[in-house]
């Protein structure tokens, strides 16, 4: 367990917010985090929809339950944070 830096750029925000997580963190708990920062501030909320992390510029996103040291990022690399319609 470590405190890791991830870049979040949160759709539909125009702001990059530093973003501290733990390595031990799930992608869903990334999106959680990056969330406190942006929705009910810049970005409205999306029933019905989650929020799923992928690379910065990737279409493909990250299996929820894998964990920030599994993902092989680097420090303060940017994560892209989507909304995704279905499943909450």
């Amino acid at each position: 367990m470590a405190l890791f830096p991830l870049t979040s750029n949160f759709e539909g925000d125009f702001v990059l917010q530093l973003v501290p997580v733990d390595t031990e963190h799930t992608m869903d708990e990334v999106a959680a985090a990056a969330a406190v920062h942006s929705v009910g501030r810049r970005v409205r909320a999306r029933p019905g929809h989650i929020l799923r992390v992928r690379r910065h510029g990737s279409t493909e996103l990250l299996p929820r339950g894998m964990k920030v040291a599994e993902a092989g990022f680097k420090p303060t690399e940017t994560v892209d944070i989507v909304w995704q319609a279905g499943e909450v």
